[in-house]
C-alpha cells in the first residue's frame, strides 16, 4: 500500500486579487497529485521577503504547525524563486515545492498522447533549469583535467545545464514535427468544410462531461482537477445547420497557470486559437465564477483567441437550488464584467451537462452559428 505525503499548505496575500484564503484550489490540487493536506496556513504581507518569501518568524511558524501535524512537504500557492526554494528548505529542513511544479507534476502524471507527453516533458525541462543549484549540491565540484569531459575547470552544474540545454531542444524539434501534424489534420477537416468548435474552460467546470452528452463520447470526466489533459475531437452533427462541427475537449485552464506550460501547450490551445467558434463552460454552481470566467478570458488572450467568437455555457445547473435558477435560461453576457480587457457581450446559456438539462437550446445556438459561417470563414463575432 503506497503511503501518502502528508502536506502543509502555505499561501500568502500580496495585496493581489482573488486570493485563495481557504486555500481549497492548492488542496484539490495537492490532492489530485496524490498528496494528502494536513494543516492550511496564511499571512499577509507587501511584498515576498527575498530570501524566504514568508520571513523568517512565519518560516518558524510553519515548522513548528509542520511538526505537529506530521506534514512531511510544504506546498506553497504562489511561485517561488529558486533561491526562494533553497533557503526555505534549509530552514524548514523538509522538501518545499510550489504551485508551478505541483502543476507540472499532475500534468505530467495525466499526459497520455504523444504530444502531451512532449509538452509536459518540455515545460518540466524548462523548470528544472533554473533550479539545478538548488536540486544538487554535488554540482558545486569542479571536473577538469586532461581528457575529462567538459575540459578543464568546467563545474559539473554546468555540464548538467548544457545537457539540459540540448533535451530541451530535442523536445522541441520533436513538438515542431507534432505541430505539423496538427495542421495537416486541421487543412483536412477544413477541406471537408467542418465547423470547427473548442470546448474550453477553467478545469473542472464539467467540460468533458458536456462533451460526452453533445457526441455521445466516452472520454474520461471526474470531479478532480485536470481529469483530461490531452486533445480529443470528434464530428458533431449540426441537424438545422446541415452540416458537421468538428467539436474539440481542450486542456482545463486554471489561475496562474504557469506560463512555460501556456508555451509547451501551444499546439494544443491552436484548436483554440483556429476554432471558428469556442463553448466556454462556466461552473455556474461555483461561487468564484466570475474569477474563473477572467483567468480563462486572460488565457485566451495571451494565446491569441480573444477574438474568436464565444458562446459562454453555463453548466451544473442540477447542483444550483431551483428556488436560484436563473428566470431566462438563455440571454447575454458582458466579458467585461469578469474581465476588463474584454470589448463585446456574447450568447449565454444555462445547461446541466449531467442531466442533459437545456442541452436542445446548446445545439439550437450552434446550429445557428454553424449556418452563419460559410465555408473556410468564421461566423461572426456575436455583439
Amino acid at each position: 500500500m503506497k503511503i501518502q505525503t502528508l502536506a502543509l499548505l502555505v499561501g500568502v496575500d500580496l495585496g493581489l486579487p482573488n486570493f485563495d484564503t481557504d486555500l481549497l484550489e492548492l488542496g484539490l490540487l495537492a490532492q489530485t497529485a496524490g498528496l494528502e493536506p494536513v494543516a492550511r496556513i496564511t499571512c499577509k504581507r507587501r511584498a515576498p521577503d527575498a530570501a524566504l518569501f514568508v520571513g523568517s518568524g512565519k518560516a518558524d511558524e510553519i515548522k513548528m504547525l509542520a511538526l505537529e501535524t506530521g506534514a512531511t512537504e510544504v506546498l506553497f500557492d504562489q511561485s517561488l524563486s529558486p533561491a526562494q526554494q533553497r533557503n526555505l528548505e534549509r530552514h524548514l529542513e523538509m522538501p518545499v515545492n510550489d504551485r508551478t511544479l505541483l502543476i507540472l507534476e499532475i500534468f505530467a502524471q495525466r499526459a497520455r498522447s504523444h504530444e502531451g507527453k512532449l509538452q509536459v516533458e518540455l515545460a518540466r525541462l524548462q523548470y528544472v533549469s533554473t533550479r539545478l543549484v538548488r536540486r544538487w549540491s554535488h554540482l558545486e565540484r569542479q571536473t577538469g583535467g586532461a581528457g575529462v569531459r567538459g575540459g578543464p575547470g568546467e563545474k559539473q552544474i554546468e555540464l548538467d545545464k548544457r545537457m539540459i540545454g540540448e533535451a530541451i531542444k530535442r523536445t522541441k524539434e520533436r513538438l515542431t514535427k507534432v505541430k505539423k501534424q496538427r495542421q495537416t489534420q486541421r487543412k483536412q477537416r477544413e477541406r471537408r468544410n467542418s465547423f470547427s468548435v473548442s470546448l474550453v474552460g477553467y478545469t473542472n467546470a464539467g467540460k468533458s462531461t458536456l462533451f460526452n452528452a453533445l457526441v455521445k463520447a466516452q472520454s474520461y470526466t471526474a470531479d478532480q482537477l485536470f481529469a483530461t489533459l490531452d486533445t480529443t475531437t470528434r464530428q458533431l452533427y449540426l441537424g438545422e445547420a446541415g452540416r458537421f462541427a468538428s467539436l474539440s475537449d481542450t486542456v482545463g485552464f486554471i489561475r496562474d497557470l504557469p506560463h512555460g506550460l501556456i508555451d509547451a501547450f501551444a499546439a494544443t490551445l491552436k484548436e483554440a486559437v483556429d476554432a471558428d467558434l469556442l463553448l466556454h463552460v462556466v461552473d455556474a454552481s461555483n461561487p468564484e465564477y466570475l474569477e474563473q470566467i477572467e483567468q480563462v478570458q486572460r488565457v485566451l488572450f495571451e494565446i491569441g483567441a480573444a477574438d474568436v467568437p464565444q458562446i459562454l455555457v453555463f453548466n451544473k445547473l442540477d447542483a444550483i437550488e431551483k428556488s436560484n435558477h436563473p428566470l431566462h435560461l438563455q440571454d447575454k453576457f458582458d466579458l467585461r464584467d469578469a474581465f476588463e480587457g474584454a470589448s463585446r457581450s456574447v450568447e449565454r446559456v444555462f445547461v446541466s451537462a449531467k442531466s442533459g438539462e437545456n442541452l436542445n437550446l446548446l445545439r439550437e445556438s450552434l446550429a445557428v452559428q454553424g449556418s452563419r459561417a460559410e465555408p473556410g470563414n468564421s461566423p461572426q463575432t456575436p455583439q
